[in-house]
């Protein structure tokens, strides 16, 4: 009984593992707008060589992910969500730090690929506050935890553009190992899991993960649109800081300037995701799913034209509101579709779609941009967000007949 006044324990663990987030959402922003740069600091290569391995060096990490994430989700729901939470922290300080001393791009893609296999502290996250926030509550509850991950995205590549302009590139892998040494910390003394493990005799133990789902359709819907959200997104990552550049005629702070082009969509998504959230508790998650991928369509769109650093910030600090009604809605959507006993599987089915997600947009967008231009990069996210539209709208409308 929890007395008037007091928090409840999914309360407290959501508190703690905003904490958590904060700090792997910044320590992992802190070097990837301006990971192009570095990867060129580690050989002389040619335009579309350079986009070939930072593609790589963006996506390798997502590419590991996708194929350890259900296997990762199968051990959670045996032994609860708080050791995936701190397998996840333990293994990106390690790595993170490692990364830092790169000697050559295949040392880096490699380290980066051990960094996906041992990663997942967000989605676990998610996973663990909704197996216990209640039902009328969720939408809110996920916008706010969001708010972690993005508050940490948004100073990530801003104070990592500063000291990489200031001390190199090697830095801020280094402070992020030491980020996620704070996060293994908070999650090992701030979060209490009331877990109870499946029997192994018992029927739940050998049911699929899928069932006793709702709306299964819907569910797989959300993985489609989880990839395409990812995939639209990152695609912008590999080349953002080689646009940047392009834009700038290789003047000035091109890092500082990437990181604060890439950290305005965090500062609007900060400010919009609990408040989206909470608007999908009252009207549904239908409508704020939708509204966000029109108007991400229409924002990308425009980007293929910009001339100049200011009017590309201002479009993607507008893209930052889109992408406040997009991730955290998903969230909800599967959180309240799926049953308590599947939910870490479900959820790391959805990581998989996601890193599939992030494999596949900067990997496109790599090619895109070597073979074309780094303009029409955007043009490619734009068709991506409209394949998740329809994807999205097919599920609900199937869903009502």
């Amino acid at each position: 009984m929890v007395k008037k006044g007091q928090l409840a324990q999914w309360q407290k663990n959501m508190y703690a593992l905003w904490l958590g987030n904060f700090a792997t959402g910044a320590g992992s922003s802190m070097s990837l707008p301006f990971l192009p740069l570095f990867v060129s600091t580690l050989g002389n290569f040619p335009k579309w060589e350079l986009t070939l391995y930072a593609g790589l060096a963006f996506s390798s990490t997502f590419l590991s992910q996708a194929i350890v994430s259900p296997l990762w989700g199968k051990l959670a729901d045996k032994t609860g969500r708080k050791p995936m939470l701190l397998r996840a922290a333990i293994g990106m300080t390690i790595t993170a730090t490692l990364t830092g001393f790169s000697t050559n791009v295949w040392m880096l893609i490699a380290l980066r690929l051990i960094q996906g296999a041992f990663s997942g502290y967000i989605n676990n996250a998610y996973a663990l506050i909704a197996s216990e926030v209640p039902r009328e509550y969720s939408g809110k509850t996920m916008g706010t935890l969001t708010t972690g991950a993005v508050g940490g995205q948004l100073v990530g590549p801003v104070f990592g553009g500063i000291i990489a302009g200031a001390l190199g590139y090697r830095i801020p892998f280094f402070i992020f190992g030491a980020l996620m040494l704070i996060a293994t910390l908070v999650t090992l003394f701030g979060v209490k899991e009331n877990f109870t493990p499946i029997k192994k005799d018992s029927q739940q133990a050998g049911q699929s993960a899928f069932a006793g789902i709702k709306n299964i359709h819907i569910v797989w819907a959300m993985f489609v649109s989880s990839m395409l959200i990812q995939a639209a997104t990152n695609s912008i990552n590999p080349i953002i800081s080689l646009f940047v550049r392009q834009l700038m005629h290789g003047n000035g702070n091109v890092a500082f300037a990437s990181g604060i082009v890439a950290a305005l969509p965090g500062i609007a998504t900060l400010l919009a995701a609990p408040r989206l959230g909470q608007l999908s508790d009252h009207i549904g998650a239908k409508k704020v799913l939708i509204a966000g991928l029109v108007l991400s369509g229409a924002l990308f769109f425009p980007m293929y034209f910009v001339q100049t650093v200011v009017v590309l910030g201002v479009l993607r600090f507008f893209v930052g509101i889109a992408d406040a009604a997009l991730m955290p809605v998903t969230q909800t959507v599967m959180s309240l579709n799926t049953p308590p006993s599947s939910v870490s599987r479900i959820f790391s089915y959805n990581q998989s779609f996601q890193a599939i997600g992030s494999v596949i947009g900067p990997m496109l967008a790599s090619g895109v941009a070597g073979i074309l231009d780094y303009r029409y990069v955007f043009i490619m996210t734009t068709f991506l967000v409209l394949i998740n539209l329809g994807v999205v709208t097919w599920a609900y409308r199937k869903d009502r007949k």
